[in-house]
């Protein structure tokens, strides 16, 4: 059956970037109130946050396109903003990885706090999580605490806080509770060596079961 509803995901020229075609009619640049797309604008002009983050991060995006790693970006994103403190909310199993990236970030004259996503060391159960749903029932295991994880880096009064492979969710609770600025330096992806989008790459071969909507997940 046709789809009702077209959107950005089923348009096949791209014109909003380069402009060099024709847009669709059911193209969100023409069918969007105009006033929201005023406003829109107008929070990136000026001095306020949103603005100054807007032109950082297209400034690092034409200045280095295609020559930094995510972490260098991540630095140099922070150093336009003229944030000095940075706050990383880390998952507990990607606490190496947090640990070099703190020396990175001390190297480039940044100061960094962490909190792991156990903090707190409250068992699953005491949030209602049954026994049995515990990756190891039978023992204390910890839930993942990103709602303190972002209070806590609140009251260090991070300028820009990172995300290092929080689960699915609870990216989504720290995000929603940081007061400061969030980016991501890595998205987790435990199948897949925390490389999300290779089950896209793949997903006419070796992960053909995307598309079998048959299977609850």
């Amino acid at each position: 059956m046709p789809k009702k509803n077209l959107t950005c995901s089923d348009c096949g020229t791209l014109n909003c970037y380069r402009r060099e075609k024709q847009f669709p009619p059911f193209c969100q640049t023409l069918t969007a109130p105009p006033q929201l797309l005023k406003k829109t604008v107008a929070r990136y002009r000026g001095r306020g946050l949103d603005a100054r983050m807007a032109r950082a991060a297209a400034e690092v995006e034409g200045t280095y396109y295609g020559k930094l790693t995510r972490v260098e970006e991540i630095i140099a994103f922070a150093n336009r903003l003229g944030a000095k403190k940075i706050g990383i909310a880390t998952c507990i199993g990607l606490s190496a990885e947090t640990k070099v990236f703190v020396k990175i970030l001390e190297t480039h004259g940044l100061q960094a706090h962490t909190v792991l996503c156990k903090v707190g060391s409250v068992d699953k159960t005491e949030i209602g999580i049954p026994e049995n749903l515990k990756v190891k029932p039978g023992c204390q295991e910890s839930a993942c605490n990103p709602i303190l994880q972002a209070e806590l880096l609140n009251a260090q009064k991070t300028d820009l806080n990172v995300v290092v492979g929080l689960c699915v969710g609870h990216d989504s609770l720290f995000i929603k509770h940081s007061n400061a600025p969030v980016t991501t330096l890595i998205t987790k992806d435990r199948v897949l060596g925390h490389n999300p989008a290779a089950a896209l790459y793949t997903s006419n071969f070796y992960y053909t079961r995307l598309f079998d909507g048959s299977k609850k997940l």
